[in-house]
């Protein structure tokens, strides 16, 4: 049967890095349950168990698994309906002078949770650096448009002007705190180690002749190969999956944020204002050939969809487990952890694509400014004018009535803010009419926006980013292929 007639997900076939993907593989889901066996008889011969060194050899020797041990394990699998043990004999056949000593005084939770562990710390490891790369490419965005005048919106109304790079900087904050959450569960991540069935570590006290401290010894040793500081104090037959859901609400936090920022620059493409980038030969519509839309966002703003939403599914399966365990975990498991991450992995490398080539057209940010900026500028003429003796009320009265002519001319008949021009022409503000112009400048109205922008960037973003630096100094930006 082709690849082509069975269904496989998009995530992997379409959006994915393969870095991510080769992650969540089933080799080397495979292999890593043969490293942890192969470190669990390391350490259990090194504080005393008698495990021959041609069985540990062999079971170095046999760490990846060959499809025909794939194979074997399938087998297997059909008869003892139980995966763990069908890799355990599927092992034991690859290592015969082990076969008596793989899982020794282990549980399945030994392999698959700690795997799970290994796998979501490479996997946190993969997406750190990139969302910091979205991050660096805004900050350069930003500082690059700190003083460019823009129209803010509230409401999705015009509001007074901040500029285009203090609006990036609004979105650099919020990917920083998703970078600060993300890098918490990361340090606070630990591991299972060997705790026995019901984390009673009542098997290993038993292995060890009733020596508690070589069960310590023994998960700091499994802690130092897994390249973890130490495990959880308490343990069940699992990892508490209250960690999935910690982890989880952090890396999905991206969802809601990428979705925001592709949601902005989305209605930025359709004032015409600011595009992501658009190839030469890229079709925009199949129907409309003259169309260019943001179809790079609109990819973000589904996948964040998606993994904005996935919390809701670690929770329940969290609080779900009855006791010390119940297996109405493992199935979506299975699929929830790495969706998360090929999920967070496909939006980021959209977005570092996106903002990496943003366009600006600033003639029409000016043009969408020139349609409001009279309307902003009346209170200051209201000052002038009271400052040569004018009735700040009288004044009132007369903008009030010229406001709603002039907008009755952008509204119903199409046309431009002719505010100013209707101000030059009465005769109640000819002790301002020389002030006007120099009323309307739109660099008056942004406030200390460009600071603000210079002391954020080069102040907080560049320190969260220094640790990231040989990375980001090598990095390249994400090419779309689809």
């Amino acid at each position: 049967m082709s690849s082509y007639d069975k269904y496989q997900t998009p995530l992997a076939t379409r959006y994915a890095s393969q870095e991510m993907m080769s992650i969540f593989s089933a080799r080397t889901r495979a292999s890593t349950w043969r490293q942890l066996w192969v470190w669990l008889a390391e350490a259990e011969k090194e504080l005393g168990l008698k495990i021959p060194d041609e069985a540990i050899q062999q079971m170095r020797e046999h760490v990846t698994v060959s499809d025909k041990a794939f194979d074997v394990a399938r087998e297997y699998e059909n008869k003892f309906r139980h995966d763990v043990m069908a890799h355990v004999h599927a092992y034991g056949e690859d290592a015969p002078a082990a076969a008596g000593h793989i899982h020794l005084g282990a549980t399945s939770c030994y392999v698959t949770d700690n795997a799970d562990l290994i796998f979501i710390q490479k996997a946190l490891d993969l997406i750190l650096p990139k969302l910091a790369k979205v991050i660096q490419n805004l900050k350069e965005f930003a500082l690059k448009y700190k003083d460019t005048p823009t129209l803010g919106f509230t409401h999705y109304q015009p509001a007074q002007l901040i500029t285009i790079g203090k609006r990036a900087c609004q979105w650099i904050q919020e990917l920083v705190m998703d970078l600060e959450d993300i890098e918490t569960v990361r340090e606070r991540l630990q591991f299972r180690g060997a705790q026995g069935t019901t984390g009673s570590q009542a098997t290993f006290l038993e292995l060890f002749e009733g020596n508690a401290d070589k069960i310590v010894e023994l998960n700091k040793i499994l802690c130092k190969k897994a390249g973890f500081p130490s495990t959880y104090p308490i343990s069940t037959q699992t990892y508490t999956r209250k960690v999935d859901l910690r982890v989880a609400n952090a890396v999905c936090a991206i969802g809601a944020t990428a979705e925001r920022i592709a949601s902005d620059i989305r209605h930025l493409a359709n004032l015409k204002e600011m595009e992501e980038p658009f190839e030469k030969s890229q079709i925009g519509s199949s129907a409309m050939a003259y169309k260019r839309n943001p179809m790079r966002s609109e990819r973000i703003a589904a996948l964040s969809r998606k993994l904005a939403n996935l919390p809701v599914n670690f929770s329940n399966t969290f609080k779900a487990q009855w006791f010390e365990r119940t297996l109405d975990d493992s199935a979506i498991r299975r699929m929830d952890i790495p969706e998360m991450f090929l999920l967070a992995d496909s939006i980021l490398l959209a977005l570092d694509n996106v903002t990496n080539g943003l366009v600006v057209y600033p003639s029409v940010v000016r043009a969408h400014i020139d349609q409001e900026l009279p309307f902003m500028a009346t209170e200051s003429i209201l000052m002038k004018l009271a400052q040569h003796g004018v009735s700040r009320q009288d004044a009132h009265e007369e903008i009030r009535v010229l406001s709603h002519q002039a907008s009755a001319v952008v509204k119903q008949e199409g046309g431009k803010n002719d505010l100013l021009e209707r101000i030059k022409k009465s005769e109640f503000f000819k002790p301002v009419w020389g002030e006007i112009d120099g009323l309307v400048d739109p660099a008056l109205f942004i406030g200390n926006c460009p600071r603000i922008v210079e002391d954020y960037c080069n102040g907080q973003v560049a320190e969260k980013l220094s640790r990231y630096q040989e990375t980001l100094s090598n990095a390249e930006t994400a090419q779309l292929s689809i």
